[in-house]
């Protein structure tokens, strides 16, 4: 049928839908199980090799987008006890498509009490004449871990950005700590490139961080350098917020703030 879409399979009036799976489970002997590794069209899933009792899960793209019109989906659930760490093998492209309107890429998180998380995919790159909508929710439990990452980059080099949308919410404990939304680029409200902003900048990442002993011992809130800020949130959990000129100085930047709250220097927290 003329227009007709199936998951995998893009047409020129229609986009993708595509919807990846993956469920971490404890397996009774110290590892970590994955009893669902599914994904299908442009959401590869590869189980990689892992170590000290962690899975570990690539992302592959095994086509290129999202395009305009395109619908993406990824779910990630660590149960108790259970260890998984998610990356992807290259940075994923927004690109303008044949179809109309807006791509859009879900991510849900669940990570239950006593797991652990490490979530760090490659960047988002928002290429000229693009228009994606991006959202990130992760849910993690009294005592669970997590270590999130975020890249966004506006444009290939030497091109204008594409427009990007992109949300983040994290909730500890039912509780909302974090709840934000940045558009940049063509289309988006006025302001995104000013001072209050990006300032110029053609990259922005996030790094959060929730671990059960910040309850006790919270990071202080500190600027990391002049383009970068320590920010604790209300729960086990700190936000670092970064921009940068390219990808490789942004990622440098959360390298730098991840390794740095890995520390037990007592000059970076504060009691609560």
């Amino acid at each position: 049928m003329d227009g007709m879409t199936t998951t995998g399979v893009r047409t020129a009036t229609t986009g993708v839908r595509a919807h990846a799976r993956i469920v971490a489970r404890a397996d009774g002997r110290g590892g970590t199980a994955l009893p669902v590794l599914d994904g299908d069209g442009p959401l590869a899933l590869r189980r990689t090799r892992g170590s000290g009792g962690q899975a570990r899960v690539m992302v592959v793209g095994a086509m290129s987008g999202p395009l305009g019109g395109d619908r993406f989906a990824l779910d990630a659930r660590v149960d108790e006890g259970a260890r998984l760490h998610v990356g992807s093998a290259a940075a994923t492209i927004a690109l303008p498509g044949q179809a109309k309107g807006e791509a859009r890429y879900d991510v849900r998180l669940d990570v239950a009490g006593g797991g652990v998380l490490h979530w760090l995919p490659e960047q988002l790159i928002a290429a000229a004449g693009s228009d994606l909508y991006v959202t990130t929710r992760a849910e993690v439990g009294a005592g669970a871990r997590l270590v999130l990452r975020e890249e966004q980059v506006l444009g290939r080099s030497g091109e204008e950005p594409g427009r990007l949308t992109s949300r983040l919410t994290v909730r500890v404990a039912g509780r909302t700590v974090l709840d934000q939304e940045l558009s940049c680029g063509p289309g988006a409200p006025g302001g995104w490139d000013g001072p209050a902003v990006l300032a110029g900048h053609r990259s922005v990442g996030q790094l959060v961080v929730v671990r059960p002993e910040f309850a006790d011992e919270m990071p202080a809130a500190r600027m990391l350098g002049e383009s970068a800020a320590l920010i604790p949130l209300a729960g086990p959990a700190v936000l670092v917020s970064a921009v940068a000129p390219d990808a490789l100085r942004l990622r440098r930047l959360l390298d730098e703030a991840s390794a740095l709250l890995g520390r037990t220097d007592p000059l970076m927290f504060s009691r609560t």
